[in-house]
This record gives C-alpha cells, sequence and structure tokens, in this order.
C-alpha cells in the first residue's frame, strides 16, 4: 500500500486581516518571520507583535510576552512599551523536535486583549513519550467480545419535527457494555436505496445534537453519536445541569483503573454505533467513514483502529495524544491527565490503554488529518507525535494560525474529503 504523507501549509491570513480591518476591537497580532512558521532545529525563530485598532497601529502601549514550549514553563517572560505598534522579539530556538510558542497581551480599559504564534522545529520528527502495553490489543479486543454478546435494543423513535420529504430523522438510543446506553441522532434519505454511512463522533461536553439533513440529501446514512448515555433532545437546560453537576470532569473520570475509565464504554460505545450502522436495511454495508474533532478527533481514530469496517476517517485536532509528555518535559494531549498533579503509575498506566498515539499505530486506512499551530487545547506537540505514528495512507491540512476551532474552509475540505472517497 502507497503511504501518501502531504503536508500543505495552507494561510487564510488574508482572510484573518481583512476580518481584523473591519474590527473595532483592539488586536493583538503575533507572527514568525517564516512564512509558513516551520524551522529547522537550531535555527532562531524571531517573532513579531503588533497591536492594531481600525486597522492602524497603536502607539504607545504596554505589551506583556511570554516565550516557552506549549503549556510549559516559559523560558522568556518580558514586557515592553511600544512606541510605534510593532515590536520584534528573538524567540530562540529548540534543539529537538517541537513547537515554541509566543503569546503576548494588552490590557486596556479593563479588557485584556491576547494573541499568539507558534513556531514548528522539525514538527515530522517529534516522536511519542507514551508506549503500548504488551496486553493493549488483547484488552480491546476482549472488551469488544464482551460488547458483541449484548443485544443491540435499539429503542427508535421518528423526530416528525426534525425529518423533512426526503430525510427520516430518529433518535435512537442502543445497549452498550456495563449496563449503559448509546444515545444517537440518526438521519436516513427516504429514498429507497443502498447507502455509505457516517459515524460523526462528538467532541468534549454535554448537549444536544441536531440531525444531519444536509448529509442525508447528498446521499449518506449518518449516526451523530453521543457519549453519556443520555437523551440528546432534552432541552438546553438540563445539559447545563448535568455538565455542572455529575458530567462535570468526566474526562478525568476513573483514570486510576482501565477498566473504570470513563472512555471505555465511550468507546466500545463507538463500536456499538457501527453495530447499529451495519443493521441498517438502506446500508450499502460497504462504505463506512467516521468523523469528528478534538475529542471526536480521537474517537475518530481509534474507532477506525478498532473496527475493520470503518474504510475512511477524518479527524480534526485530535485529544488524547501522547498523554505521557508531562512525565518528559513537554506538553501531552487534552484532557491533560498527567499535567496537574503528580500522577500515581496507575493513572500513567490507564493513560497508555487510552493513547490515539497506540490506536495510530494500528491504522490500515486512508486517513485525512488536520489541526492548527496555534492550539492550546490539543497542543500541536501532542497531535505531530500520533500523526507520526501513522504507517497507513495519510493525508493532512495545516493552518497555522488555528486555534482550537474550525476554519469554514477546512470543514468543507475534510467533509469534502471523507464523501467522495465514500461515494467512489
Amino acid at each position: 500500500m502507497k503511504i501518501i504523507n502531504l503536508l500543505f501549509f495552507i494561510v487564510f491570513s488574508g482572510l484573518c486581516a481583512l476580518a481584523q480591518e473591519k474590527s473595532e476591537e483592539l488586536i493583538v497580532e503575533v507572527t514568525a518571520d517564516h512564512s509558513d512558521w516551520v524551522y529547522k532545529r537550531g535555527e532562531n525563530a524571531n517573532f513579531t507583535i503588533e497591536v492594531k485598532k481600525d486597522g492602524e497601529p497603536v502607539e504607545d502601549i504596554l505589551v506583556k510576552y511570554q516565550i516557552g514550549l506549549e503549556r510549559m514553563t516559559p523560558s522568556i517572560k518580558d514586557s515592553v512599551q511600544l512606541s510605534a505598534g510593532v515590536h520584534q522579539i528573538d524567540g530562540g530556538t529548540l534543539n529537538e523536535p517541537g513547537f515554541l510558542r509566543c503569546i503576548a497581551t494588552v490590557e486596556l480599559e479593563g479588557k485584556v486583549y491576547r494573541g499568539l504564534a507558534t513556531a514548528a522545529f522539525e514538527p515530522e520528527a517529534i516522536q511519542p513519550t507514551t508506549t503500548m502495553p504488551e496486553d493493549f490489543e488483547v484488552f480491546w479486543d476482549s472488551l469488544k467480545m464482551e460488547a458483541k454478546k449484548i443485544p443491540l435494543n435499539p429503542n427508535v423513535r421518528l423526530l416528525e419535527d426534525k425529518s423533512t420529504d426526503d430525510v427520516d430523522a430518529y433518535e435512537v438510543s442502543i445497549q452498550n457494555i456495563d449496563r449503559t446506553l448509546i444515545y444517537g441522532i440518526v438521519t436516513v434519505p427516504s429514498k429507497p436505496g443502498k447507502y455509505p454511512a457516517l459515524l460523526k463522533v462528538p467532541g468534549a461536553g454535554v448537549r444536544p445534537y441536531a440531525p444531519d439533513i444536509l448529509a442525508a440529501r447528498r446521499g449518506f446514512i449518518v449516526f451523530r453519536m453521543g457519549v453519556h448515555g443520555i437523551p440528546l433532545t432534552m432541552e438546553k437546560e438540563k445539559y447545563e445541569e448535568l455538565a455542572k453537576g455529575k458530567l462535570f470532569g468526566y474526562p478525568n473520570f476513573g483514570t486510576d483503573d482501565r477498566n473504570e475509565y470513563y472512555f471505555k464504554q465511550v468507546i466500545i460505545g463507538c463500536i456499538r454505533s457501527i453495530d447499529y450502522i451495519a443493521s441498517l436495511e438502506k446500508f450499502d454495508n460497504r462504505n463506512l467513514g467516521v468523523i469528528g474533532g478534538s475529542q471526536g478527533g480521537a474517537l475518530t481514530i481509534i474507532t477506525a483502529a478498532l473496527d475493520k469496517r470503518v474504510k475512511y476517517l477524518a479527524s480534526y485536532f485530535p485529544g488524547l495524544c501522547d498523554l505521557t509528555g508531562p512525565l518528559h518535559d513537554r506538553t501531552g494531549g487534552w484532557p491533560h491527565t498527567l499535567e496537574k498533579e503528580t500522577p500515581t503509575p496507575e493513572v500513567i498506566q490507564t493513560t497508555r490503554y487510552y493513547d490515539v498515539v497506540n490506536f495510530a499505530k494500528l491504522l490500515t486506512i486512508p486517513g485525512m488529518y488536520t489541526w492548527g499551530f496555534n492550539d492550546e487545547t490539543c497542543p500541536p506537540t501532542s497531535i505531530s507525535a500520533a500523526y507520526n505514528s501513522i504507517t497507513a495512507p495519510k493525508d493532512v491540512l495545516i493552518i497555522k494560525e488555528a486555534g482550537h476551532a474550525y476554519f469554514p474552509q477546512q470543514r468543507k475540505l475534510m467533509e469534502s474529503w471523507i464523501e467522495e472517497k465514500l461515494l467512489k
């Protein structure tokens, strides 16, 4: 199988600049002196800080800045009084592959404005810090076998107010391991026929979900999955109550035991969701893709690694990557389980069974990946460690200015990529 490894540094700076020119807000803009923000090890990165309002430089204003590895104690911390709205800083270099970030802040009339830029030093050479347990595959195979014995017992409710003349929408619940449920919002083209399917896995949080009518109109069965075992069509206030109460901090529930960690039932729930898709009469039983971002980006890679029914994947800025980074003086991925306090050996070991790096090594199918250098939630060091572990065919879109958010062009490219693959 030919391995595809394309690195596109696509910059939407023109779009960003246009938005800034129209803004009456103060803008703190940080850039690195290489156009792609990519450097060789040992090469200096210079950062430029500009403060603008209405597109014009702001003079005589105090800027505080810091430079260092992502989410680590900064190596440079200082301030400067801008005389002409612009200041350049020698950010230094890295002698190891990684990312060096400059963050600048300005306070004006009681409000803090912020900007950042992140220089990449040979990111293609970043290696993971985590290791794969010897029984990693055995552990997950045993859980899949356990789940297979449980009947789906789907409870299906037509969402009449969400359905259209050409798309039927449903809320579905199915049985999962540990006596839990998985809920999903399913959309199916009304017209008779056989269709490819998409499993859409969610980012972090507690929220309702709407049917994906547009994708169904393009000829796809879509299963939008929830991960918390709760209905997906309740009032907004119910989710807010759960997010602040029972489900507050869920990404770190049960971290001291691989069998009690919250994401165990979530990951097996992804497999169960595919079981449900496979049971649908209109599924073509061949073309299945999975797509998601952040938490969902992690679940996308994990699901594709564990379930051979998945033929293509599209992952946005995945979390759960190289979680042991903080044990090696660098950042780890969301939810930063090992970052906040001295972890026990049990917690460290649990992370290894759930680290995207170890699932990435098992991938065999084509995937499309995307992230930004300025992501502070799922740091690019952690994502690069996972991406560099993939030996399957892979394409990647890097938007260097992007943080932990979707650019419209990014979403369009990712969805087009996986839909085109499934429709071949």
